[in-house]
């Protein structure tokens, strides 16, 4: 079984780059979260103005720039992080288990071995599927990174590496 010879972004060619798609899954995701939360910020700063009893004219005028400053940032970010996000996560496999490299600003390299793996997840969200990509998720032994995620993988990536980290060999206990 085989692992994707994508892209790397790691230090070795071992590394895989996620599936490029993952840029648009995440700034799609972005920018429902950017609506949702401008819409609650615009209702909040609505019921305050409301509320509020002797608010300055000037004030009144600066409320209405205060939000559209605010969504043009997030909406600005939502646009942007992804790719930021994209070029700074890597992962590769090997016999011992899966190494996940990402982080922008703080890098974080996540190491599970395979003898640590309980059960491996697929997930696919709306907009994953859409995009024909799934996230693995990978449960392990211990309370540290009990849960692992690793989204932006073609969704038939993610069923092989799935099935390639499960323990071979070892019964269920239970």
């Amino acid at each position: 079984m085989t692992v994707p010879s994508s892209d790397s972004h790691g230090s070795s060619p071992d590394y895989h780059a996620l599936d490029p798609r993952s840029i648009s899954v995440k700034r799609i995701e972005g920018w429902i979260g950017t609506v949702i939360l401008s819409a609650v910020l615009l209702g909040g700063l609505g019921v305050t103005v409301l509320v509020a009893d002797n608010i300055p004219r000037w004030l009144l005028g600066f409320v209405p720039l205060l939000w559209l400053v605010v969504t043009i940032l997030l909406a600005w970010h939502a646009h942007r992080w992804p790719v930021l996000e994209y070029r700074h996560t890597s992962y590769r496999v090997d016999g011992s288990g899966i190494e996940i490299r990402r982080g922008v600003y703080w890098r974080v390299v996540i190491h599970v071995p395979r003898s640590r793996v309980q059960h491996t997840d697929v997930s696919q969200g709306p907009v994953e599927r859409r995009y024909g990509l799934g996230t693995l998720v990978i449960y392990t032994a211990g309370t540290d990174y009990a849960r692992v995620d690793l989204s932006g993988l073609e969704y038939e990536v993610a069923l092989r590496l799935r099935d390639r980290l499960q323990p071979s060999g070892e019964s269920d206990a239970v």
